[in-house]
């Protein structure tokens, strides 16, 4: 079976190239900086040529050869590069050196010689000064020989079936002579949608993505690992939950079904609050703030909050700040952190909570990915093709490994910051800066 190819930039654990993939395309390659998300990323797509690396290292070619495609057109770039976007006096803000790797990007499109390219950031870049970076981020793709769909357009993750409010700018194109796509259209409404989405049925609540999944605190092995057998699960009590649990003949859409193990409640190590803070947490009412945590607490029959990375280590490597579930008197888990942002059960994130979390509030959602990627796939004039033969899942070790050992496997420089010798102030390394630009939100 022959599928149009996709190439992830600024790849993560890969929430953007599962959409992608259960869109109808084969996702050859993702470059990714950070060796623990890059592991992530191999364990879940074995079949993808995982590159561990900056893409200001990279060049269209080596990608090419490194994905061993040969001269196969390649149909999509797509990945949301860190930016800035803070204009210097007197210099254009594309030209802004912390702006390079969006630089990158762009040129990595033109020597790929993509059909497409998906550019996606934060809603922030359409606002204020930013918009000026935009507006030359977008004459940039003209002059390497593409037409980007205007105008531009944010979309939510509520509107396309995930139970999350979460905005992402989108920007595509073709190349010039291409069909140019189209944007896709809202598909469901999150409680307190505005007017003109109110003809759209509603879409999943928190309950209806969580209730199935096991109460973490009932198992004391979550207390030491991220994995547990269950016996019996619960029912779902929704289709959003039981296509994330694999039930349904379509569940993979377009995408290949992988082989793993549906009893297995993963990405679940449990946090251990004191007796005070379970107070607190109860004595919140849904859909409110906890004073003291600052946790947002799930609304049962609502929507979650944006769900956003922890830290870096550079500043702390604190833990994202996870709801509080509207039932349990606890942060919910990683496992339910990706219930809510769409990731199916058989995707594993790293076994700690810190990198789990990072690696979803770092990702684009599935299911707004999919959509996206359609209509790239309608602009191809592509009928896809739902595969049918399981694909096998990777060595659970990529899921265990800290960062030194994970730059180990791919044999690149561990990025822990060294000291400048004079000022004693901790330089910081290339991944470092990467990672705290996509962390900050730019």
């Amino acid at each position: 079976m022959v599928r149009p190819l996709g190439i992830d930039l600024f790849a993560g654990a890969g929430g953007m190239s599962l959409g992608f993939e259960q869109a109808g395309f084969d996702i050859v390659a993702a470059v990714e900086i950070d060796p623990v998300h890059a592991a992530v990323h191999e364990f879940n797509f074995p079949r993808c040529a995982t590159i561990a690396e900056s893409v200001s290292n990279l060049t269209g070619a080596e990608i090419r050869r490194r994905a061993k495609i040969g001269n196969r057109p390649v149909d999509v770039v797509f990945g949301g590069a860190p930016c800035q976007g803070f204009s210097m006096i007197g210099q254009r803000a594309l030209d802004d050196p912390r702006n390079a790797l969006v630089r990158d990007f762009v040129r990595i499109v033109t020597e790929l010689e993509a059909r497409y390219f998906v550019f996606e950031n934060v809603k922030g870049l359409t606002i204020g000064k930013h918009r000026a970076f935009l507006d030359e981020l977008i004459q940039a793709f003209v002059s390497a020989g593409y037409e980007v769909r205007l105008p531009w357009k944010v979309l939510n993750a509520s509107s396309f079936g995930v139970p999350q409010n979460r905005e992402r700018l989108i920007l595509m194109g073709a190349r010039r002579g291409l069909k140019v796509p189209a944007y896709p259209v809202e598909k469901t409404r999150a409680a307190g949608s505005p007017e003109d989405l109110a003809s759209l049925p509603e879409g999943p609540s928190c309950e209806e993505a969580l209730s199935d999944l096991p109460d973490a605190e009932a198992f004391l092995e979550l207390l030491e690992t991220d994995a547990v057998k269950v016996k019996k699960w619960p029912q779902p009590t929704s289709s959003y939950a039981r296509r994330l649990r694999g039930l349904d003949n379509d569940s993979n859409y377009f995408g290949y079904p992988r082989d793993w193990v549906p009893g297995l409640l993963t990405s679940s190590l449990r946090t251990d609050h004191s007796d005070i803070s379970r107070r607190r947490f109860m004595a919140t009412s849904e859909g409110d703030v906890e004073p003291i945590s600052r946790f947002f607490k799930l609304p049962r029959r609502g929507v979650s909050n944006t769900l956003r990375a922890g830290t870096d280590a550079s500043r702390g490597a604190f833990t994202s700040p996870r709801p509080l579930h509207y039932e349990f008197a606890r942060c919910i888990t990683v496992r339910e952190m990706a219930r809510l942002h769409g990731f199916p059960d058989w995707f594993r994130f790293h076994q700690t909570k810190w990198h789990g979390a990072r690696q979803i509030g770092n990702s684009v959602p599935p299911l707004l990915a999919m959509e996206i990627a359609g209509c790239i796939i309608k602009a191809l004039g592509v009928r896809p093709k739902r595969p049918r033969t399981p694909i096998p899942l990777g060595d659970p070790q990529l899921l265990t490994l800290d960062m030194v050992e994970a730059a180990k496997l791919w044999g690149v420089a561990p990025p822990i910051g060294k000291r400048n010798q004079k000022s004693g102030a901790k330089k910081r390394s290339q991944i470092e800066i990467e990672t705290q630009l996509s962390l900050s939100g730019a």
